[in-house]
């Protein structure tokens, strides 16, 4: 994916108004970004061409469904070698029910985002894992209570623009 062009400040603004309507007319987005359907149009495909943009989809509200638990769990390794860390990165990879899985650095390496029917659900996952032998040395969890809010978009406009806002 080629990133032959620098974005500029309307770039951003298509962008951060997409995540938000991700379903929004191509018209009312020109409308919002400043400038005529055409070239709106034409920067939004390009976006698409170079990578920035790499789907479109639906926010679920999961809960409607029925109830679930999110719980969070923090993994170490138990060896620290490369292999080590792609074949935990594959593994994890596979199962449905982690969202999220972040390589950080401090007292563990990955932060993993779960999502299960249950407390139960969740460890059963995490006891199959442990059977796998992925190289889990020992891990944490975290279950959830109550989620306060989740921002489904990036400030980017704030985080990328020449001039950001103080």
């Amino acid at each position: 994916m080629s990133n032959d062009f620098k974005l500029d400040r309307i770039d951003l603004r298509i962008l951060s108004q997409l995540q938000k309507r991700g379903r929004i007319t191509n018209v009312e987005l020109a409308d919002a970004v400043g400038l005529s359907p055409s070239p709106c149009l034409i920067r939004v495909k390009r976006l698409e061409k170079a990578g920035y943009i790499v789907g479109y989809g639906a926010h679920i509200q999961l809960e409607k469904l029925g109830d679930v638990q999110v719980v969070f769990t923090e993994v170490t390794l138990a060896d620290h070698r490369r292999e080590d860390f792609i074949k935990f990165e594959k593994a994890i990879r596979e199962v449905d029910e982690v969202l999220e899985c972040h390589l950080a650095s401090g007292g563990y390496d990955y932060l993993l985002k779960f999502v299960a029917r249950s407390v139960s659900h969740y460890q059963s996952i995490v006891e199959g894992l442990l059977e796998r032998d992925i190289g889990i040395e020992k891990y944490f969890s975290y279950v959830i209570i109550k989620t306060s809010f989740i921002k489904t978009h990036y400030p980017l406009e704030t985080l990328f623009s020449q001039h950001p806002h103080s």
